[in-house]
């Protein structure tokens, strides 16, 4: 009986497959919806009774995952690098000329294809089943977000079977047009928050931990390369994009090729108008190097590849009518002015409000009150007021003029000398006491279900909460009284801030606020340090030397574990029993000769492509960084060196060959 139910669990999920491959990458269905439905109860009803059945590339395992209280991280194999932007036809001359400079006897063609505003991912197949997808995070790292990837009906869960042992490809996770309207109307009848656009929504849907949820949103996926490859690969970017489709995985269908600057122009035009019926959002046009060998002469800059770029399309703009200027309280004080306008549709979403910036940036434009400007969205997410139409200014159009007091707690403003920011000084400022609450209770930090806008200014109204160790003493009655407040709701806060007491220490630090302390700071904090207790007794001299840790944050941290009452706020959030342990920190007596040595490559080596040179040094003990500084322990020069090898000279940093570097590695 065993036997005869795995041969029908087989056929069922090969069916099963071809059927979602038809509707979901094809557009071709090839069975009716009652009819899959019964294929796919069928198959569930086998895994059920023989579990044995429910392996990881199974059908079922796209909405079957559980929920999970932290995304761990993923380390790439290799760095997944952004892309550096431009939006002029004349500065697309400038990087092709400094390509054909690095690579003055080869004859160069380029692909030019879609740039999907989405969410990058990598995928990494081994033997041909997809073990883990995750998220670009700061390139080196990502979450691991494999359940969610999964519930993505058009991305397979496993290849044919001649694949290479190790498959990583790259793309983009985007919410479909359409999907995204339906799901935006379902929000509004339900009396929640619509997405402000498809972008920001298919990255809300990724970072939800109940993949259940994540499979009711409309989400697609675009591939378009490859990172780690353990066997044959295409030897151009236009045959990865065939082999990629060949393999039943989903691509942007066509790309463009060219060879001169009038061809890529050309494309980018066709592109552009193209671009308006495709089912994603597109905000412009990825050139890139066809021939794969050729890039790695190329290589990079510390972010960025020099063998691609992307160009831009000009953002959407509209013309609204300025009514009146606000000013928003941040969590660290900064008064920032608000824009707020006539309603208008910009970029697929209505547009009420936008910054700007500062005071300096008003008086430059010349804002006034009642003015017609002109709005876009920069990179089609953030709303900003570009320019004044001076023709429609009204005679009674005001000009603006920044009170200087907190419009929260009265307090004077104060502006440091050189900075164009005025900040309330007074930290006991409700805006700002919230803004932190609602900082350290954001995902990016320590993902506390419910702990948004509306609850926390319920919270500091009330004095329930003043600061972040006053939420670990609430009590489930206290919530639950609050207005507009359910007993299921409250129960969830209470039950995140549980949750929230295992999260890893550089989510602590992050939560913290601490003034210039992101995410990528924090962690790099906790990597040096294993606990809180050695980062509270960390010296400047100490910080400083930390990679990813300047003078500026250096001093910022000293100053804040330093000071008497955040110390007292450490101590209180000790006994409410939050991790105080940090899991990604690197041992200074990690193995190998490299241990604890940062080193910069620069030009191309004889014999190692650099992501080889990259692994020798990593396997060694050490970390390859971007940018050549005081603390760089070497830099390993090749073939062509350039402004690098020139600061290094400068510095007094020891420069060494590929050679030397093997012998430092130990091979």
């Amino acid at each position: 009986m065993k036997t005869e139910a795995k041969k029908r669990h087989a056929v069922l999920a090969d069916e099963i497959r071809r059927h979602d491959h038809a509707y979901y990458v094809l557009a071709e269905p090839s069975i009716s919806d009652p009819d899959y439905d019964r294929l796919y109860r069928e198959l569930l009803d086998l895994e059920e009774a023989h579990p044995e059945l429910c392996a990881a590339d199974s059908p079922s395992q796209r909405v079957g995952g559980k929920p999970v209280s932290e995304f761990p991280e993923h380390r790439h194999a290799q760095p997944m690098m952004s892309l550096d932007n431009t939006y002029s036809f004349d500065e697309l001359a400038e990087f092709l000329k400094r390509v054909e400079k690095r690579l003055p006897e080869a004859e160069l063609d380029w692909t030019i294809e879609p740039k999907i505003d989405g969410l990058a991912v990598s995928l990494r197949y081994e033997n041909g089943t997809l073990v883990v997808g995750a998220t670009r995070g700061d390139g080196a790292s990502g979450d691991d977000i494999t359940g969610n990837l999964k519930t993505i009906r058009s991305l397979p869960l496993r290849l044919p079977a001649k694949v290479p042992a190790v498959l990583e490809v790259r793309g983009e996770v985007f919410m479909r047009r359409a999907g995204f309207a339906k799901l935006n109307e379902k929000r509004k009848a339900e009396g929640e928050e619509p997405f402000a656009n498809p972008r920001n929504a298919a990255a809300g849907s990724l970072k939800m931990l109940d993949p259940k949820m994540v499979a009711e949103r409309p989400l697609g996926i675009i591939l378009y390369g490859l990172g780690e490859v353990n066997g044959e690969m295409p030897v151009t970017q236009k045959e990865v994009v065939d082999w990629l489709k060949q393999l039943g995985l989903p691509t942007a269908g066509k790309i463009w090729t060219g060879q001169s600057h009038a061809d890529l122009v050309a494309a980018i035009n066709e592109l552009d108008i193209a671009r308006h019926d495709f089912d994603y959002e597109t905000d412009g046009a990825v050139i890139k190097l066809n021939d794969l060998s050729l890039r790695e002469q190329c290589g990079a800059t510390s972010k960025a590849p020099r063998w691609a770029i992307a160009y831009k399309y000009a953002a959407e703009q509209a013309e609204t009518v300025l009514k009146a200027i606000t000013i928003q309280v941040g969590r660290t004080g900064a008064l920032t002015p608000v824009a707020e306008l006539e309603p208008v549709l910009i970029a697929g979403s209505t547009v009420a409000r936008a910054t700007l910036h500062n005071e300096e940036e008003i008086q430059r434009k010349d804002i006034r009150v009642g003015d017609t400007v002109v709005i876009e969205k920069a990179g089609e997410i953030i709303p900003a007021v570009v320019e004044v139409v001076l023709e429609k200014r009204p005679k009674k159009a005001t000009a603006f003029v920044l009170n200087k007091e907190c419009p929260e707690c009265k307090s004077k403003a104060a502006k440091d000398e050189g900075d164009v920011v005025w900040r309330c000084p007074n930290p006991d400022c409700a805006a700002q006491v919230r803004g932190r609450l609602e900082h350290f209770c954001a995902r990016g930090a320590m993902d506390i279900e419910g702990g948004g806008e509306v609850l926390v200014r319920q919270l500091v109204g009330s004095g329930l909460a003043l600061n972040v160790g006053e939420l670990y003493k609430l009590a489930l009655a206290e919530v639950a009284g609050l207005e507009r407040m359910a007993e299921k709701s409250a129960q969830n806060f209470i039950d995140g801030l549980e949750a929230s007491k295992q999260r890893d220490l550089w989510r602590l630090v992050f939560g913290l606020g601490i003034l210039h302390v992101g995410a990528g700071v924090a962690k790099a904090l906790c990597r040096r340090y294993a606990t809180m207790a050695e980062l509270l007794d960390a010296s400047e001299e100490e910080l400083v030397a930390i990679d990813d840790v300047g003078e500026v944050i250096a001093k910022s941290v000293h100053f804040w574990f330093g000071d008497p009452q955040n110390r007292a706020l450490i101590e209180v959030l000790r006994k409410a029993g939050l991790n105080f342990e940090s899991s990604i920190v690197t041992s200074s007596e990690a193995a190998g000769p490299l241990a604890g040595k940062g080193l910069v490559l620069t030009g191309t080596l004889p014999n190692l492509k650099r992501h080889e040179a990259a692994a020798c040094i990593e396997a060694a003990g050490g970390k390859v960084i971007g940018t050549v500084s005081k603390k760089t322990d070497y830099v390993v020069a090749g073939e062509a060196a350039g402004s690098k090898l020139a600061k290094a000279e400068k510095l007094s940093v020891p420069v060494i060959d590929e050679s030397e570097l093997l012998r430092l590695c130990g091979e």
